[in-house]
């Protein structure tokens, strides 16, 4: 299975509005393994950002200057996200954008929900821990994972965050030594499986007696349950 965990950081909370993305972060998983492959652009959004959005993730005006455009990065960034499952902390934010700066390009680019399946932490979270904070810190903080060099919202950097936190939310094991790997190259999943000899003793199979059978049946008669003898 390929999975990019992804992040997107923008202008301003809204596309409806005209906001637009800014820097588009990106992780690629494998079988549950991180394959070192990212994607990672900042953006020329031809707006101003809000200043709020600026407070959180501390990406100016004057940074993008000279960024390149959706439009001049449009070919690469599908080129690593197509036929993936994306996952994404809060996805209606994200595929939002995606969609909002596909659909300014035209109608023959499409929707990302269309050339992508979309799993949302945030509501696997909800499910997972009703009722508590579920916000990236704070999932960092339940599954022991250092967010300590997290001082502002970047999107590459929560994008690895995420990884770690989905992996940790789905079992915790980054992946399993299954058939195919050799004997010695067995990772944490299979540490301490042995295997038992093909000769080895076979147990003796003891079945109940006819009075042991009729003496189950006579208690479960006396609780009103029929038995299954």
């Amino acid at each position: 299975m390929r999975q990019i965990v992804c992040d997107t950081e923008t202008t301003g909370l809204e596309p409806a509005d005209g906001h637009r993305i800014i820097e588009i972060g990106a992780v690629e998983v494998v079988n549950r393994r991180p394959t070192g492959r990212t994607y990672h652009q900042y953006l020329q959004p031809d707006r101003q950002i809000d200043q709020g959005a600026i407070e959180v993730h501390g990406i100016t005006n004057e940074f993008l200057v000279d960024k390149p455009r959706f439009a001049d990065v449009v070919e690469e960034f599908l080129a690593f996200f197509d036929g993936a499952e994306l996952i994404i902390h809060n996805a209606p934010f994200d595929v939002g954008f995606f969609n909002a700066e596909l659909a300014r390009l035209g109608p023959q680019w499409g929707r990302i929900d269309e050339r992508c399946s979309i799993l949302d932490t945030l509501t696997m979270a909800r499910q997972m821990h009703p009722g508590q904070r579920n916000t990236l810190d704070a999932l960092c903080k339940r599954y022991a994972i250092d967010n300590s060099h997290r001082d502002m919202h970047g999107a590459l950097l929560d994008s690895e965050i995420l990884a770690e936190v989905y992996l940790a939310m789905t079992g915790g094991q980054v992946s399993l030594s299954l058939a195919g790997e050799d004997d010695g190259a067995q990772g944490s999943g299979a540490a301490g499986i042995r295997r038992l000899p093909a000769d080895r003793p076979r147990l003796a199979v003891m079945s109940a007696s006819k009075a042991e059978q009729d003496a189950h049946a006579a208690y479960l008669k006396g609780l009103g349950v029929e038995s299954a003898w």
